[in-house]
């Protein structure tokens, strides 16, 4: 008999919802003005830490400082987050502005600088002013505390062109034990798999060796963030950051059993949840899109069709237009790379609106055109292609492309 899956309570709070977390957000006067646009999580504890990075070859300052103190560093006390400068293509001088990043947090904080995770997101290629950033970090210091509004204006200073704040935390039971995760995000645009414009910080307050920590975040990454697309462009700074320091008292996890399980689901559910606020907060866009691929071969043939279907700009104008204009999406299917039989794939439209077949065995059905507007309408719309393959599947997120997305980019920075 198959055990029942452990329950995952959903809660309040972001990155604070976890004991021993605390945040604080500041006003430095980085680039933005009337606006908090700094960041500081800190853990009671220090924690075990797991990162994942941009997969561009042109990587930021501060993507390098953590790939460094994650892979190989101390156990991690704090992160520092600006918005604002993105601190790539910066140089050495760059390099020291996250030492000196380091260092303020250090000494304000009582801690090692080399526990110290930095993080920046906004224009590239301007230098960090170092005493706005410094003045920053003294003044978040004194304010941290473990409150989930604490948490929730911390997700708010890290946002650049986004429109809402992304954060979630859920709880459960590991051991017998209370254990909770909590995260929060930004990206907006220069989202794209593998990964995006990007900033996604989740704390734990789970035990859990560092070597499965890493193993859970690796694995979760490739259906949650890499499988989120807004404009086709892939970041410098790319970031995902998962602290964890023990202080739940669940028995650690150090093998792959029921508890390891269950945490990498509660992860998920955090991870895909944040995935999904970023490709439906997309520059400029009015609806997130969710592409199922089922009855695929392999769950890596499902994946690339359903991102080749979230990237086509053709498809995301057509959402935009509520336009059942399903040939776009199995033209962007045939030029995936995949290899599947066009006359035997079934699609369908769904949203809160309704299900509509669209086409069977690849050629259209009789189909109601104001139906399909009126599914395409919806804020959160889904297509689903059954390929009829096999039983592996996979589920990809992006927005539709709206004539805001280029107002927002030809004066991003003024």
């Amino acid at each position: 008999m198959a055990k029942a899956k452990v329950e995952l309570k959903k809660i309040q709070g972001g990155v604070t919802a976890a004991k021993g977390f605390q945040a604080a957000a500041a006003e430095a006067g980085i680039k933005y003005k009337g606006r908090q646009d700094m960041a500081l999580i800190y853990s009671e504890a220090p924690c075990r830490q797991a990162g994942v990075f941009t997969t561009n070859i042109v990587k930021a300052a501060p993507v390098k400082w953590d790939q460094k103190q994650v892979y190989g560093g101390a156990p991690a006390h704090a992160v520092v987050i600006n918005a604002g400068i993105a601190n790539a293509c910066t140089g050495q001088e760059g390099m020291d502005y996250c030492r000196r990043t380091a260092e303020a947090a250090a000494n304000a904080l009582g801690v090692a600088a080399g526990s110290v995770l930095v993080a920046s997101t906004g224009v590239i290629g301007m230098q960090l002013p170092m005493e706005r950033i410094e003045a920053g970090v003294r003044a978040m210091a004194p304010r941290l505390n473990s409150s989930l509004e604490s948490g929730a204006n911390a997700s708010r200073a890290i946002m650049t062109t986004d429109t809402k704040n992304k954060e979630v935390a859920v709880e459960v039971y590991l051991g017998g034990v209370p254990v909770t995760i909590g995260g929060m995000c930004k990206g907006s645009g220069m989202i794209h798999p593998d990964m995006c414009t990007m900033l996604s910080f989740v704390t734990t307050d789970a035990a859990i060796s560092k070597e499965l920590l890493c193993e859970a975040l690796k694995t979760d990454i490739q259906d949650t963030y890499h499988m989120i697309s807004v404009d086709g462009d892939t970041s410098t700074n790319d970031t995902v950051l998962l602290l964890a320091n023990g202080l739940a008292g669940n028995p650690e996890i150090t093998e792959k059993n029921e508890d390891y399980e269950t945490f990498c689901r509660a992860l998920n559910y955090v991870n895909e949840t944040l995935a999904k606020k970023m490709a439906g907060d997309g520059e400029g866009c009015t609806a997130l899109f969710e592409v199922k691929i089922v009855g695929a071969e392999t769950k890596e043939q499902a994946r690339v069709l359903a991102k080749s279907v979230i990237t086509s700009n053709l498809t995301k104008a057509a959402i935009f237009g509520h336009d059942a204009n399903w040939g776009r999406i199995l033209c962007a299917m045939g030029y995936s790379g995949a290899q599947f039989d066009p006359e035997r794939v079934d699609l369908f439209f769904e949203s809160a609106a309704g299900r509509l077949q669209i086409i069977k065995d690849g050629v259209a059905v009789a189909y109601s055109e104001e139906k399909a507007t009126e599914i395409l309408s919806q804020p959160e719309v889904t297509a689903v292609a059954n390929i009829k393959m096999g039983e592996a599947k996979a589920t990809a997120w992006g927005c539709d492309l709206t004539f805001d997305y280029v107002k927002i980019n030809a004066d991003y920075r003024s």
